[in-house]
């Protein structure tokens, strides 16, 4: 069982935060980043409308060959993304955490604008030490 990487990503599908959790992962630009982020804004947002029982949250899950994405859609729209291990079971409650952390840490921070990328060295720190070193 493996975390391999965050992403927060705003309400308009802009990349606002991302740090890997393991070596081995494809080396991409923060150009790639920011395409992937957008690109899965737009996947969620399709999804959400596909609901056949009316409206749906989007995607939550999207499993690879290797990986799963879990997604946290919170109210304000902004999403939480985790890359792991397929057998990686504790993802729901650790992006859960990961979303208070942003609340206390960036949200609550006087100088922080919101929709822009987080520079916080409370919330680095309270995320190493939820789920681990990692390379920033």
């Amino acid at each position: 069982m493996a975390i391999f990487s965050l992403w927060v990503i705003n309400k308009a599908g802009g990349l606002v935060y991302q740090r890997n959790f393991a070596d081995g992962l494809a080396q991409l630009t923060s150009n790639e980043y920011l395409v992937l982020a957008g690109t899965l804004h737009g996947i969620h947002a399709i999804t959400s409308r596909l609901s056949p029982t009316g409206s749906g949250s989007g995607a939550q899950v999207i499993e690879g060959e290797t990986f799963k994405m879990t997604i946290l859609l919170t109210a304000t729209g902004t999403k939480f993304v985790l890359l792991t291990s397929l057998a990686e079971a504790t993802a729901d409650s650790v992006l859960q955490r990961v979303y208070e952390a942003y609340a206390d840490a960036v949200m609550k921070n006087p100088f922080h604008t919101p929709e822009m990328p987080v520079r916080s060295e409370g919330f680095d720190t309270r995320i190493t030490s939820l789920i681990g070193t990692g390379q920033p």
